[in-house]
């Protein structure tokens, strides 16, 4: 089956195309389409739907859409929606006029976010599911398939954030992986092989679940 991607970003790709490999999977500017919707849901699942439906009604074929990011439990979940514009705790939801900065600096300021909150422990800190430095990526995954016809699935990947960025390791994977630390690997997100992180992230486990109902439906 043809399934159109709503997302310009060619690491995500290679992702699904690995993890529905029976399928043919195409981003917008595969077909020269331009394709860059206002994404402004409140919650992953809504600036899902925002970009699926969006792509849908160009395409009119089946569609796939995810919003992703990282939540940091002990500064209220942030970046979460706002990962990839995140600036630091100045601009926790981009900039005002929309530039972005680095991923390597996103990482820095992000260690020093938690780390600056850490200084004045809450009780609550500690009932995080990995403790104080407890993070997780989400990643909600929509299939649309026209009108009111669409499937919805959302699955988290747990781990912590490392305690400086002198600490970041890996070359694997892209964004926030380098500073993601997994317990039960001992390792980051990015030092995981990619078998490894399909079989356990956030998007991994969602696409799973999607890939389960296309078969179920071709």
């Amino acid at each position: 089956m043809k399934i159109y991607l709503a997302t310009g970003n060619k690491h995500k790709k290679k992702e699904m195309a690995e993890l529905l490999s029976n399928h043919e999977i195409v981003i917008p500017s595969d077909e020269g389409i331009d394709f860059d919707p206002d994404e402004t849901g409140t919650t992953f699942y809504e600036n899902s739907i925002i970009k699926a439906k969006a792509l849908y009604d160009i395409v009119h074929a089946p569609v796939i859409a995810d919003d992703s990011g990282i939540c940091v439990d002990a500064i209220s979940g942030r970046p979460g929606i706002y990962s990839s514009r995140y600036a630091g705790p100045d601009f926790p939801q981009g900039k005002p006029d929309g530039t972005k900065i680095t991923q390597d600096e996103q990482n820095v300021f992000l260690i020093k976010e938690l780390n600056k909150a850490l200084k004045n422990p809450k009780p609550e800190f500690n009932s995080f599911l990995n403790g104080p430095r407890s993070c997780h990526y989400t990643c909600a995954f929509v299939l649309y398939l026209g009108g009111d016809r669409l499937y919805v699935v959302q699955e988290t990947f747990e781990g912590t954030l490392i305690e400086d960025i002198s600490k970041q390791a890996g070359n694997g994977g892209f964004g926030y992986d380098p500073i993601v630390f997994l317990p039960e690997y001992g390792k980051t997100v990015a030092e995981i092989s990619a078998e490894e992180k399909n079989a356990i992230s956030h998007r991994g486990k969602a696409v799973k679940a999607i890939k389960d109902i296309i078969d179920n439906l071709s």
